[in-house]
């Protein structure tokens, strides 16, 4: 099996909202992309499958080292194989793939946030970092679209926290930040057993318009020459905020269910803004 192969490989059995934004892009560039999700997925199964946190922090370091041998131009896994021949063609930068590393090992340490300006940090690193390089991959002419991939990333990390609630406390883990829960009388013990009130439902909509509102700020700083380049970003944009939409239009019931799209409805959304950006 060829680095690609692998790639697309773990990119396909994920089952990623992202792959479907990948199927409109030039080769050269899909082929990239595709290896840059790979790696994300890899660092992410770290902490999601090993039970033993200095177990996960060794793989973790691992893969630091790995990406110093990727710049060196002697990388060793599939993964970072299929990088290597896009790194200076696609400004795929060292400090960006090791701040998702970075992030990554907040999740064996941490699994509460106090407050926003903590969970802001962690989702740009798990996120915004992400936006980066794929800004990068799929092309951009004028640097404000830095600022758009990055506050998209931290966008669809919200949206990510917002639909796993109910999954992410069944392994003690709450993202919505603590000062939060208090603000709407949400005690944390409510979210980890499933208990759902008129509260922690405005609890949720605090959320969703939070998220929005970041999707807004990226759009709002996406320059007009470079929004064609990054037509994969909004495809991404278009499928996370329907999903947004069935969350809330199924009254919050994340703690018991995860709301996903069809993939044809995906499929169907993701042509719909190619042909139209």
């Amino acid at each position: 099996m060829s680095p690609d192969e692998y790639c697309q490989q773990k990119a396909t059995a994920s089952g990623s909202s992202f792959y479907y934004s990948f199927l409109f892009l030039p080769p050269e560039r899909r082929r990239a992309i595709t290896a840059l999700y790979a790696f994300c997925r890899e660092v992410d199964d770290v902490v999601d499958e090993c039970a033993d946190t200095q177990i996960a922090r060794t793989k973790l370091a691992w893969w630091r080292l790995e990406i110093g041998k990727l710049f060196e131009g002697t990388p060793n896994h599939p993964v970072t194989n299929a990088l290597k021949p896009f790194i200076e063609k696609f400004q795929i930068k060292k400090v960006h793939l090791n701040e998702i590393i970075d992030g990554m090992e907040m999740d064996l340490t941490q699994t509460r946030y106090l407050d926003f300006t903590g969970l802001e940090r962690y989702c740009y690193h798990v996120a915004g970092a992400v936006g980066l390089l794929a800004a990068g991959i799929f092309g951009y002419g004028n640097p404000r679209t830095l600022d758009y991939a990055k506050n998209l990333g931290t966008a669809f990390q919200l949206t990510n926290i917002i639909r796993d609630v109910g999954e992410d406390a069944r392994k003690n883990r709450i993202y919505l930040p603590m000062d939060e829960l208090k603000k709407f009388d949400v005690p944390a013990n409510d979210i980890l057993q499933a208990k759902y009130s008129d509260n922690f439902r405005n609890l949720m909509a605090f959320q969703v318009q939070r998220a929005n509102a970041f999707y807004e700020k990226a759009f709002a700083a996406l320059p007009a020459e470079d929004r064609r380049t990054q037509r994969a970003g909004l495809i991404m944009a278009a499928i996370y905020r329907a999903t947004l939409v069935e969350v809330e239009s199924d009254g919050f019931k994340v703690l018991t269910q995860r709301t996903s799209l069809t993939p044809l409805r995906k499929l169907w959304l993701a042509w719909k803004t190619w042909v139209s950006a």
